[in-house]
């Protein structure tokens, strides 16, 4: 469901029409009616149906797309938040994992949620990536990934100010977060060996520490114990060059230190086809790489190569994880 106030429903129903046909197969949470009402202000011709597990309906109506009905308090206009629907949109969010937990789903894929709608109704986390991970069992600790077609991209700390991010950037931290996203790349994405290669923090990676010594202190002690480990780790690289087009043929995944760090060269490359995925839990979850954009909602202008990117991306993860669990797999 996403916000309801946003483009969540808009770039859904874009995307089943443009792409419906060739889409992974798939279904909705939301509220049926408010998918109706978005449709038809589109102009988009879509026959929504209830879902069902009954493969059989499935096939006899390939066309229409299948909701899970759940209702809103209210109908509010594109890009007004009224909080009293923040129960709904967090209720779809349980409701998707718990189906995908019990194998009715392969994967979960989001659509943008606004905090502060969430927050005035008493949402106690952060953000989707700390709730996602309080319903995974073990609860982990999430990583996030951003990915397109060119580049793979985690920020080891994220959503801090650039001081705050410099205090909490540790050794310790920097293991973590790639041992988390080597598991991943192996299980989720195929790679039997992937190549992780690390950022440094400073200008020239900190040129021997006349511009800055976290290389020599904090990111060079994690490379050397992820290498022992037997890790294909390398680094740090200086940032300047580490997202140029010949240097990225060379790697997998680049471990970066701080938000813009990661995010801008993912954003230059590919605006509207990134996916933001998090890693480390007990199920596949995809999301577009943006926001809810009240200021367009309603518009038909949104764009829905993200969230077409994130439904194919959930699927291929699932099928390599599905994959990785064969009988003789570990």
């Amino acid at each position: 469901m996403g916000e309801p106030a946003g483009i969540g429903g808009e770039i859904l129903l874009k995307a089943w029409a443009s792409e419906g046909a060739s889409l992974p197969l798939l279904f909705v949470i939301d509220d049926k009616h408010r998918l109706q009402k978005i449709a038809d202000n589109l102009g988009l011709n879509i026959e929504l149906t209830d879902y069902s597990a009954d493969s059989a309906a499935w096939a006899d109506r390939p066309e229409a797309l299948r909701v899970v009905h759940s209702p809103l308090a209210c109908h509010q206009p594109p890009g007004i938040l009224v909080p009293e629907n923040a129960k709904a949109v967090v209720a779809s969010i349980s409701r998707a994992v718990e189906m995908t937990q019990t194998g009715k789903a392969a994967g979960v894929v989001t659509n943008p949620i606004q905090k502060s709608a969430l927050y005035q109704a008493g949402f106690p986390y952060p953000g989707h990536t700390e709730f996602l991970a309080s319903l995974s069992d073990p609860a982990p600790v999430p990583v996030m990934m951003l990915a397109c077609d060119q580049l793979r991209v985690v920020p080891v700390t994220i959503h801090l100010s650039l001081r705050d991010a410099l205090t909490a950037l540790s050794t310790d931290r920097i293991i973590e977060q790639t041992q988390i996203t080597a598991r991943a790349l192996k299980r989720d994405f195929g790679i039997d060996n992937p190549h992780l290669a690390i950022a440094g923090l400073n200008p020239h990676a900190g040129e021997e520490g006349s511009m800055g010594t976290e290389e020599q202190t904090i990111i060079a002690p994690a490379i050397q114990a992820l290498q022992q480990s037997g890790l294909n780790v390398s680094g740090p690289h200086p940032p300047d060059t580490l997202f140029s087009a010949r240097a990225r043929q060379t790697y997998d995944v680049a471990i970066c230190m701080y938000h813009d760090q990661a995010l801008i060269p993912i954003k230059t490359l590919d605006f509207d086809g990134g996916v933001n995925i998090t890693l480390g839990l007990d199920f596949i979850r995809t999301s577009p790489d943006h926001g809810t954009a009240l200021d367009i909602a309603g518009s038909g202008q949104a764009s829905e190569r993200s969230l077409v990117a994130a439904i194919r991306m959930a699927a291929r993860m699932a099928a390599h994880r599905h994959n990785s669990k064969e009988p003789g797999n570990d």
